[in-house]
């Protein structure tokens, strides 16, 4: 379904009365089976998500997987519905995570010999270490450990018990894991974040017993802890659910659609991402609407509680924990945080803020918000419908398990309705080489309590302005490319925009500074910006220049003296100098340029090129030496590791050097400008030659019988430059559907796997609209079909559409770039 079918029948009910076209157009929503559904998305930080179909069938959590517990629930006529999330019953530890309670383990960073995973395995001779394993970038690891291998065997005793058995383990990047001898982990290049399985039994001694370990970590964050653990004797309270009837989304909106007995209920999550409206774009604040209404013509009496824990203020659950009320203007809120606030202390990869606060905040005159028990709560709510609110609460979780409520009784003999708001205020977001950078809606002294007001007064406004934009959106994917391309666009529009931070250094320069989610952690990654743009060309290239200038500023500072764009300016929250272990010199050289060509087209002058010729000059002609036959050295697809005579890295070096070229032109620069444009047409042609094999062309040059997407060509079309003879798209897309799989195109002949930026990029050299839909349409099916539940991964298996790693990217903005041919 392509549009929500309650809007539909309101503008066809109108039509049939006679009546004028409604003053608001209907939504424009789209329903199909997401991996994963934005629920609230504000930045890298605050990210969270509902990863089942049903909204109902688990707690929602933070983009990594980590439960941030939000919780809704109506009682209808005293009898209650729970419509968002689930309880959290902790489970009780047996063999406890560090997180839990200490544990101590035997370690080696060498490879031991055989044997090592086994119980009667000698490990006198392995060190003795503290649990978690893991770098320092977490104050709660026991041993660090940064980067490379680790292997860690964990000796326990376990007394035999009928009760269910649950193993918990975390890890960062590939894992392996063996219970007395026996492999039941082995996760491949996949982070994960206390997993929870079910645990056979057979495979505990009664006695003694070893979990043996092995963690490959690959770059960020190293991490590592496990534990087993069994049901707790506490019962859930809401345990009756609504049922959900459909589930829709467009680019800035999720709207949820249930039956509650006797009663609808629509829920809308609103993240307002206008890109037109940068301070709104920066604002860190969501809406949650609902409204309900009688099913039966009869009245009833509703109630409509919501519940948020402080998790969502915490990187881990056992931190300490204050939470308040307070007032301003027309809103009240709650708010809570960590009582250590380590501001700007934490950087990597699988980490979640813990400084600043998160609130849940609502019109004062129109709601009960309370601070409460996390079981107190839920019972107050069932039997008076609202919830005493106890005051300002500190403590630990999960021993002290505080929440903050919100309750409203609703009339349904008309539809009745209402909203909240969930914020998070992190009091400083970046620190920018040296200097701590406060976001850029808090820049000129605004308040969180002065933002959750205005918030509250343009509700209605904004609300009608993201309808309008999705719609335009929507309208336009599908003309560009079908219903199942414009599927994931509005997919990928607030999570490509969500793993970015928006804030300006003291120059007033624009910083849209992105995060490698589940990549490695960078900040600012420039082969993380260069896919992501065309959602951000398309709708403000100032953002994309935000992009661009802390790699500008890191050259022409003179912090950065290589005479090649750098990869990253640090890792995220912490942009103070390139962190990623190897350098890209031909793929950031490129990038830069290439991307800045293209803002110069959309804007239709080079007066940002004009502003950054020293540095864009001194990549061009490192590219002009290096980048028609590139050295032994990674692109982008750096998972598949170093390689020389990359055919698609040199088309990017040469789609760099005519970048320059356009520029030169554009700035007046005649002489500059035939230069280059000539040699990048010469390039052009030796490389028909090198990379020609036959009815397609090579992976490399040396290599015969080999292929690989060309997804850099796209932009010699878009950019009008015309220096690669149409023959090669018209050779090489025939090819690309020849050994296409079920669920895409792999990038190369090396893999299965692909990643599905690229897909969209070769899909756009197709010269008609129905081949493109040939790339888009298994494509889409991944998405819609991906046994993994979680915001949608780029880089995934294409037999089998199950995820390789990466997820929650900004690159899925690259979805975008079909709309920027005309």
């Amino acid at each position: 379904m392509h549009m929500n079918y309650r809007n539909l029948l309101l503008a066809m009910i109108s039509l049939l009365a006679g009546c004028d076209t409604p003053k608001e157009a209907p939504h424009s929503t789209t329903s199909f089976r997401a991996p994963a559904y934005p629920l609230i998305t504000i930045d890298p930080y605050t990210s969270v998500w509902s990863m089942t179909d049903e909204l109902y069938d688990q707690p929602v959590k933070h983009w990594t997987g980590k439960v941030q517990s939000l919780i809704g629930v109506v009682k209808v006529d005293g009898t209650p519905y729970r419509f968002l999330g689930k309880e959290e019953i902790l489970l009780d530890g047996l063999v406890p995570m560090a997180k839990d309670e200490p544990w101590s383990g035997k370690y080696v960073d060498e490879k031991p010999g055989s044997g090592w995973e086994t119980s009667n395995y000698d490990d006198q001779n392995w060190e003795t270490g503290k649990a978690a394993f893991g770098s320092d970038g977490m104050k709660a690891i026991g041993t660090t450990w940064e980067d490379g291998e680790i292997w860690v065997r964990r000796n326990f005793s376990f007394t035999k018990t009928n009760r269910k058995l649950y193993l918990i383990y975390s890890h960062d990047d590939d894992f392996e894991l063996y219970l007395n001898g026996t492999k039941i982990i082995n996760t491949g290049n996949s982070a994960k974040h206390e997993q929870v399985i079910e645990l056979d039994p057979a495979l505990l001694n009664d006695g003694e017993n070893t979990f043996a370990a092995h963690c490959w970590d690959r770059g960020g964050l190293a991490y590592v802890d496990f534990g087993i653990y069994t049901d707790s004797k506490v019962d859930e309270v809401f345990t009756k659910t609504a049922t959900q009837t459909e589930v829709s989304i467009s680019a800035t909106q999720t709207i949820y659609n249930f039956e509650c007995g006797p009663v609808s209920l629509d829920v809308t999550f609103t993240a307002p991402l206008l890109m037109d409206d940068l301070n709104l774009l920066s604002r860190p604040i969501n809406y949650i609407d609902y409204a309900v209404k009688s099913l039966d013509a009869s009245d009833h009496h509703v109630e409509v509680y919501f519940e948020m824990t402080p998790q969502w203020a915490v990187n881990e659950d056992n931190q300490e924990v204050v939470v308040e009320s307070g007032n301003s203007d027309r809103v009240g809120y709650l708010k809570s945080g960590t009582t250590a606030q380590p501001i700007l202390e934490k950087k990597g990869d699988n980490v979640r803020i813990d400084w600043g606060y998160a609130y849940l905040a609502s019109e004062t005159e129109k709601s009960n918000l309370a601070i409460s028990d996390y079981f107190t709560a839920k019972k107050e709510f069932l039997t008076s419908g609202t919830v005493t609110n106890s005051g300002t609460v500190t403590g630990k979780m999960p021993k002290t398990r505080p929440v903050m409520t919100y309750t409203k009784s609703l009339n349904t003999t008309d539809e009745s309705s209402g909203y909240l708001m969930i914020g998070y205020d992190d009091h400083y977001s970046i620190q920018y080489f040296g200097k701590n950078l406060k976001a850029l809606w808090a820049q000129d002294g605004t308040t969180m309590e002065q933002a959750l007001s205005a918030a509250a007064v343009s509700h209605d406004e904004i609300l009608q302005q993201c309808v309008r934009f999705d719609n335009e959106l929507w309208k336009e994917a599908v003309n560009a490319g079908g219903d199942n391309y414009a599927d994931l666009c509005v997919l990928a529009y607030r999570q490509s925009i969500a793993a970015h931070k928006l804030t300006k250094d003291d120059a007033g320069n624009i910083l849209f500074l992105s995060k490698e989610n589940f990549s490695n952690g960078s900040i600012g990654t420039v082969d993380v910006t260069y896919p992501s743009a065309p959602l951000f060309l398309k709708y403000n290239p100032d953002l994309l220049k935000g992009m661009l200038n802390p790699i500008f500023y890191y050259s022409e500072s003179g912090k950065w003296t290589k005479p090649f764009a750098a990869h990253d300016v640090g890792t995220y929250p912490l942009a103070n100098g390139q962190t990623y272990g190897g350098d890209m010199p031909v793929e950031e050289s490129g990038n830069m340029l290439i991307l800045t060509a293209a803002i110069t087209q959309q804007e239709g002058n080079a007066d940002y090129a004009s502003e950054h010729w020293d540095a864009l000059t001194t990549w061009a002609n490192y590219l002009m030496e290096n980048g028609l036959d590139p050295e032994n050295q990674l692109c982008t697809d750096d998972f598949a590791g170093h390689f020389a005579h990359n055919a698609n890295l040199s088309i990017k070096a040469i789609m760099g050097i005519a970048s320059y070229g356009r520029l030169a032109e554009m700035l007046g620069k005649e002489e500059v400008a035939e230069k280059y444009l000539s040699e990048a047409k010469t390039m052009a042609v030796q490389w028909e030659q090198m990379a020609n094999d036959g009815d397609h062309y090579k992976l490399t040059f040396d290599k015969e019988g080999t292929w690989s997407q060309k997804y850099n060509l796209v932009w010699d079309e878009l950019l009008g430059f015309g220096i690669f003879p149409l023959e090669i798209v018209e050779k090489e897309i025939p090819y690309y559907l020849s050994v296409q799989n079920e669920y895409g195109l792999p990038l190369d002949n090396r893999r299965t796997y692909t990643k599905s930026d690229w897909i969209v990029w070769t899909a756009t050299l197709a010269d008609d609209k129905e081949t493109f839909q040939k790339f888009i349409d298994p494509l889409h099916e991944y998405v819609t079909s991906t046994p993994d539940r979680v915001p949608m991964s780029d880089w995934y298996e294409t037999p089998d559409a199950s995820q390789v790693g990466f997820q929650a990217r900004s690159v899925v903005g690259g979805y975008f770039i079909k709309m920027l041919e005309k």
